[in-house]
C-alpha cells in the first residue's frame, strides 16, 4: 500500500437518516478495546459504504426513497416497511432476505447533492448487482413532483419542473435494466402527501397520472398498492392519520406495517 500524504478526501460516506443509533467520539481511538469513550449517539451511520451477506434463496430488493428507508420510524426498532416485509417472509416460510436500497430525498430522474445519485443513475450498482437479488419492488417519484415547486436548497438542486410523463418514462428505463438482468420488477403506488410541505394540485395530479399507468399499463411484473394501504378512505388525498408521522408524507410505524401488509407473498415465488 503506498501512502498518499495528508491530502484531504473528501466529504465521508455516511448515511444521514440511518433511523439507527451509531456512536462516536472526538479523537482517534481505533486502539481502543472499550466503548466508554463513545457517549455522543447519532441517528447516521458514517464511513460503511455497504454490506453484501451471501442470500440462500435469493433477495428482494426494496429500492425507493425516505418511504424505503424508514424516515420517521422508531429509532433502533427496524420498523421500516423493508424490515417488516422480512419478518412476513420469515414467518411465511419464504427463505428471501430484504435488501433496504432506500435513500432520503432521493429522486428517478435528477441526481443531488445530499440525495445520492438518480434512481436511474444508481440501479445497477443498488440492485442488479446485490448479491442474490431476484426481485425489486419500485417506490420512488413522490420526490421528483415535490422538488418540483420547491425553492432550490443546497441539497435539492437543480430544481426541475419534471412531467408524469418524464417519471414513466424512467420507470421504463429501470423495467428494462431489470429484466434484462433477468430480475422481476414491482411497481408500487406512490403514497398520498396532502398536507405536506410541497403538496400542490398540480403535484396532486402527477401523482395520479402516474399511480394509473402503474396500476393500468401491465409494464411492471406486477403491482404493489402501497397507496391504497396507507390512504384515509374518508379523505384519500392524504395519508390515514393512524398511519400518518405527523408530516403528513411519511407513515409511522403502523403505516410502514400496513404497507409490508399490502403486499402479496406470492409475487416472489419462482
Amino acid at each position: 500500500m503506498t501512502w498518499c500524504g495528508a491530502a484531504a478526501t473528501g466529504p465521508a460516506t455516511y448515511h444521514a437518516d440511518a433511523e439507527g443509533a451509531n456512536y462516536v467520539a472526538p479523537g482517534n481511538h481505533a486502539g481502543r478495546d472499550q466503548a466508554g469513550a463513545f457517549t455522543t449517539a447519532s441517528g447516521a451511520w458514517y464511513f460503511l459504504d455497504d454490506v453484501d451477506v451471501r442470500a440462500a434463496t435469493g433477495a428482494v430488493v426494496a429500492f425507493g426513497d425516505s418511504i424505503t428507508d424508514g424516515y420517521q420510524s422508531t429509532l433502533g426498532a427496524n420498523t421500516r416497511w423493508p424490515n417488516d416485509l422480512a419478518r412476513r417472509l420469515r414467518a411465511s416460510g419464504q427463505p428471501l432476505a430484504v435488501v433496504d436500497e432506500g435513500i432520503s430525498g432521493n429522486r428517478v430522474l435528477n441526481d443531488s447533492v445530499c440525495s445520492g445519485q438518480s434512481a436511474l443513475n444508481r440501479f445497477t450498482r443498488d440492485v442488479t448487482q446485490r448479491s442474490g437479488a431476484r426481485d425489486v419492488i419500485v417506490l420512488e417519484g413522490i420526490n421528483d413532483i415535490g422538488y418540483s415547486s420547491d425553492p432550490d436548497t443546497g441539497c435539492t438542486k437543480p430544481n426541475t419542473n419534471v412531467s408524469a410523463a418524464q417519471i414513466i418514462a424512467g420507470y421504463q428505463r429501470l423495467i428494462t435494466i431489470a429484466h434484462q438482468a433477468g430480475l422481476k420488477i414491482f411497481g408500487a403506488t406512490l403514497t398520498p402527501f396532502q398536507g405536506s410541505d410541497y403538496y400542490s394540485t398540480a403535484g396532486e395530479a402527477k401523482r395520479e397520472a402516474i399511480n394509473r399507468w402503474i396500476k393500468t399499463s401491465g409494464a411492471f411484473d406486477g403491482v404493489i398498492d402501497f397507496a391504497k394501504a396507507v390512504r384515509d378512505p374518508a379523505a384519500p388525498l392524504e395519508l390515514a392519520p393512524a398511519y400518518d408521522s405527523g408530516d403528513h408524507l411519511h407513515p409511522n410505524d403502523k403505516g410502514y406495517q400496513a404497507m409490508a401488509d399490502a403486499i402479496n407473498l406470492t409475487l416472489f415465488k419462482s
